[in-house]
């Protein structure tokens, strides 16, 4: 699984109220996994074209055949990403685009039968694989945090009373985290739903020209799950931990689009500012993987975005992105913007790891070798008489009681493994 690109998808909505006021003209179309968008100022110019993991319409409505449906869109991206969870692997979902082009709906949607988004769907599907996977075998435990950054400062959405912003700070193995962000477990979906809606009416929006409800933060909802694990073949303990980042980042934007003014500008700025790192991040990773770049030197530094986001861009982490777009003539210039972005996204490789106890994988990995080369020895119809003297080296060598402790267990069997293995060759 180590060395799998970044997935991208892209996501064109339907006209809003301010561009049917304007009497906006549709320059994005889509056929099959490819999107392209033409310039209204020289329409006759061939379309610019690109090709992603998945293209959904969803410009027009529920009866058009191509429309994409946010079940549509969970069923391809969430789902997947929920499985690599229960495999151990670190996931990551952001949305990106410009303000009002539909990243707050495609991940967190609305609380109406069949509008919700991606982010409470893939909490409900959790718990839902949980409740039916759960035995004397396995248990599960499911943690939340949730925080915006405002203006480079992060603020605890599950604490908004607590005043200040969190310091982030990088743990040598594990990456960057923030200093005393709230996490609390939580143990059914409703658990869950409290504290999303708790948390999104502490998120800072206001209204702007593009946008009456614009997000002015970047918002990462988490989920620490972690699965726990009794092999009754080998008798180990194992623990695999994942972690689930689903990103909602706030919208690029023109102050003359816009409209802001004061706050609303000062935010823009900021805005765009932690939005630029994120694409000088993504353009530095895309040029180390075509090996364009001299240099691996990466600005994950440069803002705290890109900071936290680290091992989502080029790190421990599967990772989708979902590039929301408008369709609209009046915002050509923003889209295609959001479209490049997005092809040099796909470019991006990470290098995920299943997140186990690495003693316990190996002697995992060792004892399921040896089971495979005994069914191997007794297929090929080998018994203790055909071996002659080796057949009680081999009955040593190849233990039938489980191994009880990978720290004082590990390095003896691995020698007794590598004897054996050399006596059955």
């Amino acid at each position: 699984m180590a060395g799998a690109s970044v997935k991208v998808a892209v996501r064109v909505r339907p006209f809003n109220a301010r561009e049917t006021s304007q009497d906006a003209k549709c320059v994005v179309s889509m056929q099959g996994n490819t999107t392209s968008i033409i310039n209204p100022k020289q329409s006759k110019d061939a379309p610019k074209s690109f090709t992603f993991d998945y293209s959904y319409w969803s410009h027009t409505s529920v009866e058009d055949p191509q429309f994409a449906s946010q079940q549509q869109v969970y069923r391809d991206i969430g789902e997947e990403m929920l499985l690599h969870a229960f495999e151990g692997y670190n996931v990551c979902i952001f949305a990106y685009g410009q303000t009002g082009a539909g990243k707050s709906y495609t991940m967190m949607g609305r609380q109406e039968p069949g509008q919700q988004g991606i982010v409470p769907q893939l909490c409900e599907d959790l718990f839902s694989r949980v409740n039916v996977n759960q035995s004397a075998q396995l248990s599960y435990s499911v943690e939340v945090s949730y925080m915006e950054i405002y203006c480079e400062r992060v603020r605890d959405l599950l604490n908004p009373k607590s005043r200040g912003s969190l310091r982030v700070r990088e743990h040598p193995i594990l990456g960057p985290y923030v200093q005393d962000l709230s996490k609390l477990a939580v143990t059914s979906y409703a658990d869950i739903a409290d504290l999303m809606d708790c948390g999104n009416k502490a998120r800072t929006v206001a209204a702007t020209n593009m946008n009456e409800t614009s997000s002015r933060s970047h918002a990462v909802f988490t989920i620490v799950f972690t699965q726990r694990s009794h092999d009754q073949l080998t008798g180990l303990d194992s623990e695999k931990v994942s972690k689930i980042s689903l990103v909602d980042l706030a919208g690029s934007e023109r102050a003359d689009s816009s409209g802001a003014r004061g706050m609303r500008l000062k935010e823009g700025a900021n805005i765009n500012k932690s939005l630029t790192t994120l694409g000088k991040v993504i353009s530095a990773l895309a040029d180390l993987q075509s090996k364009k770049r001299k240099s691996d030197f990466i600005p994950y530094r440069d803002s705290v975005l890109t900071w936290l986001l680290k091992e989502n861009l080029g790190g421990n982490s599967r990772t989708a992105m979902i590039a929301a777009l408008s369709p609209a003539d009046i915002n050509y210039e923003e889209t295609l913007s959001t479209l490049r972005y997005a092809d040099r996204t796909k470019q991006i490789r990470c290098n995920a790891v299943i997140n186990e106890d690495p003693n316990a994988r190996l002697i995992r990995e060792l004892q399921e070798e040896v089971a495979r080369l005994r069914d191997l020895l007794m297929a090929q119809g080998l018994s203790a008489s055909a071996l002659g003297g080796r057949a009680h080296t081999l009955a040593v060598l190849l233990p039938r009681k489980p191994v009880c402790s990978p720290c004082l267990s590990f390095f003896p069997f691995a020698q007794s493994w590598s004897v054996w293995r050399s006596t059955l060759h």
